[in-house]
């Protein structure tokens, strides 16, 4: 059995490596290993460097689809005819690659979490759902992975979403807020699961050597460029640098801790754009003398390695949501530090109410003082929630590989 894994186009984003290596290890472990997936990928020589053993566990690189020249112009006709971003792009095809890859393929996944939302824009929105309907019109089965959906806040946006997801073969989704979204909008086949990546599997790696000396637990802090896009000025801006460096700085000053930058999203051709290791080195370049008493991974682990580093981290607070599920997955008190419905739903869902949530706009030294506190004064009853639920959650994951065979025995 073969699987295109739509949504996915890189690696650098550590959450989609996560997705797609643990996505790959579900199917094997309850289909066995002639279950495989086909990756597209914008340097297949990148990602593929990421994973070296990608192959042995089943995994076949391709290129990324191309974003399509009709959609690009229905985007560019809108800045013009605004009324046209209110109705459904012409249908557009898809590239011949992409095409030969879907048709050699059993069935199709949208994977990458939250593609299927208005969080990368109408342009991202469009491209991914019109590929799914392609290959639907090509006789292959479709199935929504493990996914956060919405809200699409424009109603005729909504509208034509409801029908797409509609005629998905099987949805599954991750937060019961995304399956009470979809159900009001009338899409009632959703399932719910667990993500995925609560089965990505910690790959050992040797990280001391990025530690600052002492001997106190760690504090691992993942904060990304994303954080600074909801301030509205560049004094906003500037006041959060500000406040998260005084946060640090803190905790370096106070000696309880020792303190980690973990990155989690590292372009892997360097480029500085959305890179959390190129942001925190702008941090790191604040905190002066206090800088030789805090540590950074370098950019170059993978998703199942910096798992491994988060394992062993006391407390952790982050903005990206694959890091915090590394956190939870693996029993460490973590703060999310949100802004989108994904990372509220899960803290709703696993630990009941979203207290370990720090909302983007709020952050500042205070706030994420405040956080760090709770988790002190929390610490067991964290642990003890995700001893007894995380057990579960790995086996819920699984709820999308039972919606894949029911659908491809159908097709039988």
């Amino acid at each position: 059995m073969k699987l295109y894994l739509a949504g996915q186009n890189n690696f650098g984003n550590r959450g989609c490596e996560a997705l797609v290596r643990s996505t790959t290890w579900m199917l094997r472990e309850r289909m066995g290993t002639d279950a495989s997936v086909i990756c597209p990928s914008f340097r297949p020589d990148l990602d593929g460097a990421q994973w070296p053993d990608a192959k042995a566990a089943g995994v076949q690189f391709t290129q990324a689809p191309v974003l399509p020249d009709g959609l690009v112009w229905w985007w560019r006709a809108g800045k013009l005819l605004p009324f046209l971003r209110s109705s459904k792009p012409p249908l557009f095809d898809t590239d011949a690659n992409s095409r030969a890859r879907i048709a050699e393929s059993d069935a199709v996944i949208m994977t990458g979490g939250d593609v299927i939302s208005l969080d990368y824009g109408l342009v991202s929105l469009y491209e991914w759902s019109g590929f799914i309907e392609n290959a639907a019109r090509m006789g292959k089965k479709t199935v929504l992975w493990a996914a956060s959906v919405g809200p699409f806040k424009i109603p005729a946006v909504e509208k034509i979403m409801v029908d797409h997801l509609n005629a998905y073969d099987a949805i599954t989704v991750r937060e019961t807020e995304t399956l009470a979204y979809l159900r009001g909008i009338g899409v009632n086949k959703a399932k719910l699961v667990a993500d995925p990546a609560f089965n990505l599997q910690p790959q050992a790696v040797e990280f001391e050597q990025h530690l600052p000396p002492g001997d106190q637990p760690i504090v691992g802090l993942n904060v990304s460029p994303l954080i600074r896009k909801f301030r509205a000025t560049p004094e906003a801006v500037e006041s959060l640098d500000a406040d998260v460096t005084a946060f640090i700085k803190h905790l370096v000053n106070e000696g309880k801790y020792r303190v980690l930058l973990v990155p989690h999203v590292d372009p892997l051709d360097g480029v500085a754009e959305n890179s959390d290791s190129h942001y925190m080195l702008t941090l790191m370049s604040r905190l002066g003398a206090a800088s030789e008493k805090v540590g950074i991974l370098p950019p170059t682990y993978n998703a199942a390695q910096l798992k491994h580093v988060i394992s062993k981290l006391k407390f952790f607070i982050g903005a990206r949501t694959h890091a915090t599920i590394a956190a939870m997955s693996m029993g460490v008190p973590v703060i999310s530090i949100a802004y989108s419905v994904k990372a509220k739903g899960l803290n709703k869902d696993l630990f009941g109410d979203t207290r370990y949530v720090l909302e983007t706009p709020k952050v500042s030294k205070d706030s994420l003082c405040d956080a760090l506190a709770l988790l002190e004064q929390d610490e067991s009853i964290i642990k003890s929630c995700l001893a007894d639920r995380i057990p579960v959650w790995r086996k819920n994951a699984f709820g999308s590989i039972d919606a894949l065979q029911q659908v491809l025995a159908v097709t039988a």
